[in-house]
Formats: C-alpha cells, sequence, structure tokens
C-alpha cells in the first residue's frame, strides 16, 4: 500500500514528518512511502536513518501551503504545493491515501477539488475518535462545516455509523446527537429538526440526544455535532487535558514523599498519557471523499505522523471509501 506524505507540512517538519515516516515503514512491511516536498531538505533529513529503499520514495514539491496562508488563495497560487501534489497522487491512484499536518482549511478544500464526494454525500466531515471508558466513541463534525443543515447532520451520523462498523467491527452502532440536554425537545432550531430526521434514518441505530459530559462514558459510539460546536469541543478537550497533566506535574515537585510516589505511579501515569494524548490516535479522515485524505494535528510530533500512517493503512486495508460509497450511492 502506498501512502503519500505531506512530508512540508506541520510545527515540526520535516524531521518530525520523516522520523515518523520512518517508523511506520518499520512497524509496518506492507506500507510504501512517498515522501512530498523539497528534494534537497528531504534527502539531507533522511541521512539520519537506516531504511528498507524500496519502499520510499521521493516525490518533489517546491512550494508548501503555511498554516498562515488564506487556503483558498494558497490553492490557487501554490500548484506545486506539497499539500496539491500529495492528493494529485491519491486522485491519479498512485498513492491510496494521503496524509498531512498543513492548514486545515486548504487541505479540506484541495481534499474536496481533487476527490471530489461520493455521490449522494452533501458535506464531508471530519471525524475523530475520543477515547472513553469502554474504548473510543467517534466524534464528527470537527471541523469541515462551521454552518450546518439538519440533513447534513443525519448523513454524518449515517458515514459515522459506517465508519465504526469497518474500522472498529461494532455491530449496530449506538448514535447520539449532542445537544443541552438529552430530551427531544432541548436544542436550537438546527438540533430538533436534525434529531426529527436521525429517529426515521432507518440505516442507523439512533439513542437520542447527549450531553457533552456524557460522551466519554461509553455508552454511545458515535456523536454527531455541526464542525463549530465540534471544533470547540475538540480544543477544549485537548486544552483540558493539557492543563491537568500540568497541574499533577505541579504536585508531584511539591515534595519529597510526592515524587517517591510518582516513581512507583510512572507506570500508571504513563498508561493514562497514553489514553488521552492526541499523538496516540494518529489523524482524522475528511469522511465522504472519493478517496483517502487524513489530516494530523499542526503540531504532530514524530508519533502522531507514524500513527496518522497507521490510521491511513487501516481504511486502506478495510478498503473504506469503496465500503462506504455503497452505503452512500444507494
Amino acid at each position: 500500500m502506498k501512502i503519500a506524505l505531506d512530508a512540508m507540512s506541520g510545527d515540526y517538519a520535516p524531521i518530525a514528518t520523516i522520523r515518523g515516516a520512518i517508523e511506520a515503514l518499520n512497524e509496518n512491511e506492507k506500507m510504501e512511502i512517498v515522501l512530498v516536498g523539497k528534494n534537497e531538505i528531504i534527502k539531507e533529513e533522511l541521512k539520519k536513518y537506516k531504511y528498507d529503499e524500496t519502499r520510499l520514495e521521493i516525490k518533489v514539491a517546491d512550494e508548501v501551503i503555511e498554516m498562515t496562508d488564506d487556503p483558498i488563495k494558497a490553492i490557487k497560487d501554490k500548484k506545486n504545493s506539497s499539500m496539491n501534489v500529495c492528493l494529485d497522487l491519491v486522485k491519479d491512484g498512485i498513492a491510496k491515501a494521503s496524509v498531512s499536518c498543513g492548514n486545515t482549511g486548504a487541505l479540506l478544500a484541495t481534499s474536496q477539488l481533487k476527490l471530489k464526494r461520493i455521490k449522494g454525500v452533501l458535506r464531508p466531515a471530519i471525524a475523530v475518535p475520543f477515547p472513553n471508558k469502554k474504548g473510543n466513541t467517534l466524534f464528527l463534525d470537527l471541523g469541515a462545516n462551521a454552518d450546518t443543515k439538519p440533513e447534513y447532520l443525519a448523513q454524518f451520523a449515517v458515514m459515522g455509523s459506517k465508519y465504526m462498523e469497518i474500522l472498529s467491527n461494532t455491530k449496530n452502532p449506538k448514535v447520539a446527537l449532542l445537544n443541552i440536554g438529552e430530551e427531544e425537545t432541548k436544542g436550537n432550531e438546527l438540533t430538533r429538526e436534525a434529531f426529527e430526521l436521525l429517529k426515521k434514518e432507518k440505516n442507523i441505530n439512533f439513542v437520542g440526544n447527549i450531553e457533552s459530559t456524557k460522551i466519554m462514558d461509553g455508552d454511545v459510539d458515535v456523536v454527531v455535532t455541526d464542525g463549530f460546536t465540534g471544533n470547540i469541543l475538540l480544543k477544549t478537550s485537548e486544552g483540558v487535558g493539557k492543563f491537568i497533566f500540568h497541574i499533577i506535574k505541579e504536585s508531584i515537585m511539591e515534595n519529597f514523599i510526592s515524587k517517591i510516589a510518582a516513581l512507583i505511579l510512572k507506570k500508571n501515569f504513563k498508561k493514562v498519557k497514553e489514553k488521552v494524548d492526541a499523538s496516540e490516535y494518529g489523524g482524522a479522515i475528511f469522511l465522504g471523499l472519493n478517496g483517502l485524505s487524513i489530516k494530523a494535528h499542526g503540531s504532530s510530533d514524530y508519533r502522531a505522523v507514524k500513527n496518522a500512517l497507521k490510521v491511513a493503512a487501516k481504511f486502506i486495508d478495510a478498503n473504506f471509501v469503496e465500503e462506504l460509497r455503497k452505503t452512500m450511492e444507494v
């Protein structure tokens, strides 16, 4: 399986992207990676590593879409950007998936432009698995659609349900609508109208509204919301997680006894960190496109890049796009 990696994307490129690529190659013998970006910079970074040269190649792209670039302008003005070239490789069937840590707006717009939506899909959605007490809950949309219609949310539910069936082997996934209360009459006009559509949707197991405090309980498999709300929830969750670890670290350093206790509990702390660390979950998929475009966090370290590549490989192995197409084109 060949995956195109935007080697110039993210805050720590190309150091993090290339190290992540090498580690992903070492962990998956079926994987092949195309590093897309500036030739001399990539070659210089690769000198640090030993790797199977038959499974890694460079595709030259001399331009980079920066995080500060206007998405639409960047797509038009930087046609030879690493992001554009990655998605061209997918569009042309040379690569099975694209992974980028770059500008989210530009990546979404370019992905839609080049890969197109699956027939019947009204809008793509950014889908991310959230850790919970029992495993993972898929959350969407996390930023692709700030302005959303009820019918979009109904489709997100269908696509999210299919995701959990295929990728997590979850039978008849439970789908909930994020709201300010569990009662059917709660919420704004958007959520109330979406609730009615979700009740009538035959392709999902809709269990009603869910409040944000209940998402981590693990009682539902898919949570649907608009991209504006979802993106705020995602970033708030990341911020709260960092704050909690900051407080724990401060408490540990207060005295000698707490430091000793921390050493004893070191393995336990590591398990907790792995459970909530965003880098362990790799990337988010733009759900609903005729190809695999995976978005990793802009601040991804090499572990996050490696895991994003592993996520891409999982989607490829599951023949995900074709399976989703069968559901959405009916």
